[in-house]
């Protein structure tokens, strides 16, 4: 529990603004690779890729910090909401790169929802999170009291959602994607 401890000690010096803004990084260094050809071939394919990939991760770290204070001792409660946002920040740059980049026509983005199973997952996950990320904030709490509590358990069937969204896109039982529906 030593290690810990100095974890939990650290921890509660380091402020949450760097993290968010640390964290709202990436899209912009992608826009630059994909303005100079850093992105391959496909850099639209590439770039919605890489921001819905950011989104799955920040959506695994906020949920792993409780097991991380159960089992180890570790409490990084403070950095939850922070994880959170910025998933449903990636998540919704991952929806515009595909809306305005990719499909650009609104009568082939509601086909494409209807016909294509693993958009209408992620737009499922994509809207059990809007509720969340509404509410991630101190007046919502205390406005819905314990219902903010069952309210954010949308997390859970919205991460499975993005889990299985990045697993039907793969076309096939790959390993990576597996692995983060796995978690």
């Amino acid at each position: 529990m030593a290690l810990a401890d100095t974890i939990n000690r650290a921890a509660r010096k380091l402020p949450t603004w760097p993290l968010y803004g640390f964290g709202a990084l990436p899209p912009f260094w992608y826009l630059y690779l994909g303005f100079t050809g850093g992105l391959g071939v496909e850099p639209i394919s590439a770039l919605e890729h890489r921001l819905g990939l950011l989104a799955l991760q920040f959506l695994i770290a906020g949920l792993v910090i409780t097991p991380l204070r159960i089992w180890a001792g570790v409490n990084l409660i403070r950095f939850r909401r922070a994880l959170g946002l910025l998933a449903f920040y990636y998540i919704s740059a991952h929806l515009l790169a595909w809306l305005l980049l990719d499909v650009r026509d609104p009568a082939r983005i509601w086909a494409d929802i209807v016909k294509r199973p693993y958009i209408t997952i992620g737009m499922a996950g994509f809207l059990m999170l809007v509720p969340l990320a509404i509410t991630s904030n101190m007046a919502s709490i205390r406005r819905l009291g314990a219902r903010w509590r069952q309210l954010h358990l949308l997390v859970y069937p919205a991460v499975l959602a993005g889990g299985l969204h990045f697993v039907i896109l793969r076309k096939g039982w790959q390993v990576e994607p597996l692995a983060y529906l796995a978690v």
